[in-house]
């Protein structure tokens, strides 16, 4: 009886690294921020979770799925090839890549990441902002273009519903009335270099929630759901083809513990402001939505013009 047969090793034209193309119900693709460090392929970039083809890998698909267990705990049901594409040079030489593509509906922060910095789900308009290989930039842009090119269930019933992204943002005074603010990473996908309000989108939660876990998360800020107050909405489209977005204000009125740096990829440090002398680089619907709080403007429009 004949054994198993060995694994056949890649020719040397082959790819010899897999890559996923996780997307979602939503439109968004899953990207992985590596770690900045030399001698890996595309430090301190936003990239696809993969990997190098292994001895023991009798396939690409067993590389990339045995990549996504490792790295994440992700066993996706369906993987389906969809380009070959190039490498950046790890110090070895180029490489080019096969890539699967597969659909995940999950929450990439509840994945037990080992390796990189974080897992985020992105929409296509985000790639601008975004620090990433330009190959693996236009490989997600023309997946979104195909799936684009299908129509939805809801376009083939006259349906015109576009999805807003909702953001939530903590006003906090300290007892002399002053604002605090984050500087955000010189890296950061938005807004680099620039203050900011203590920040995120909303996930499979609701936005008190989401805010309460922000704050701790971002900055040790312990907040109890029941002092926390609405005091702001602001309507935003940032730009043509964009994502509508529903950026919502609160105002916690009391909390426990100091602000530090909890996510030093994300925030440099907190400062608390006077709202009448705030620092020139303040993201500007956050500049707005402060003179907004203080003269008691609950609603705002941005871009629509």
């Amino acid at each position: 009886m004949m054994g198993p047969a060995e694994p056949v090793p890649p020719r040397d034209e082959d790819p010899r690294i897999a890559s996923a193309l996780i997307h979602n119900g939503d439109g968004e693709y899953l990207l992985h921020l590596r770690d900045d460090v030399p001698g890996i392929r595309e430090p301190g970039c936003w990239s696809l979770l993969g990997g190098a083809r292994e001895p023991g890998d009798r396939s690409l698909e067993d590389t990339v799925r045995r990549e996504l267990r490792e790295e994440a705990g992700l066993d996706l049901p369906v993987l389906e090839p969809f380009a070959v594409t190039g490498a950046l040079d790890d110090g070895s030489g180029h490489a080019s890549v096969r890539v699967y593509a597969g659909r995940w509906d999950g929450d990439p922060a509840r994945l037990p990441l080992t390796e990189g910095v974080m897992l985020r789900w992105f929409c296509p308009d985000d790639l601008d902002r975004l620090r990433m290989h330009p190959d693996t930039r236009d490989l997600v842009r023309r997946h979104a273009t195909g799936r684009a090119s299908v129509p939805s269930a809801a376009a083939r019933h006259g349906a015109g519903a576009v999805r807003h992204i909702v953001g939530v943002h903590l006003y906090l005074e300290d007892p002399a009335g002053r604002v605090l603010l984050g500087l955000r990473h010189h890296d950061s996908a938005f807004a680099p270099s620039t203050w900011h309000f203590l920040a995120g989108h909303c996930e499979q939660e609701s936005a008190v929630s989401c805010l309460v876990r922000e704050a701790g998360e971002e900055a040790g800020l312990g907040i109890d759901p029941r002092d926390v107050e609405f005091v702001h909405a602001l309507h935003q489209l940032p730009g043509p083809g964009r994502r509508p977005r529903l950026q919502l204000v609160f105002r916690a009125r009391a909390w426990t513990g100091v602000p530090e740096v909890r996510e030093p990829d994300k925030c440099l440090g907190w400062r608390w402001f006077d709202p009448a002398a705030l620092p020139e680089r303040v993201v500007p619907y956050t500049r707005e939505a402060i003179a907004h709080v203080r003269a008691g403007r609950p609603y705002a429009e941005g871009g629509w013009e």
